[in-house]
């Protein structure tokens, strides 16, 4: 694992970023986690690929995760799955919770049940 120079790669990611996007990135840092743009906070290594997706002509990462969110929060709503089964613990002929209904009934009768 090679020695990373913070401020090297800070300042090779802020002219990719202005290369890319025309405008300078927000980077904040706080115990060695940077956050772009106010985004979601990356490590410094992070932020070197970042740099090279960046040099390479794609996009800024930050703006395709936040494209590949958008897709799957409608495909989320648009698909809305069925009604789930329950799982029954009758199957096997013993349930804990009848168990405990009983033996409270047993016990004091007219007492609630736990939640």
């Amino acid at each position: 694992m090679a020695n990373l120079d913070k401020d090297e790669v800070v300042a090779a990611f802020t002219e990719a970023y202005k290369k890319a996007n025309g405008k300078a990135p927000s980077i904040e840092s706080k115990s060695g986690w940077y956050s772009v743009d106010g985004g979601k906070n990356v490590r410094l290594a992070q932020l070197q690929e970042m740099t090279a997706s960046l040099a390479s002509g794609s996009s800024d990462a930050t703006s395709e995760s936040e494209e590949k969110k958008a897709p799957k929060n409608e495909a989320k709503a648009a698909a809305k799955p069925a009604k789930k089964k329950a799982p029954s613990s009758k199957k096997s002929g013993f349930s804990v919770k009848d168990f405990w209904a009983e033996k409270l009934n047993a016990e004091a009768p007219g007492a609630t049940l736990p939640r």
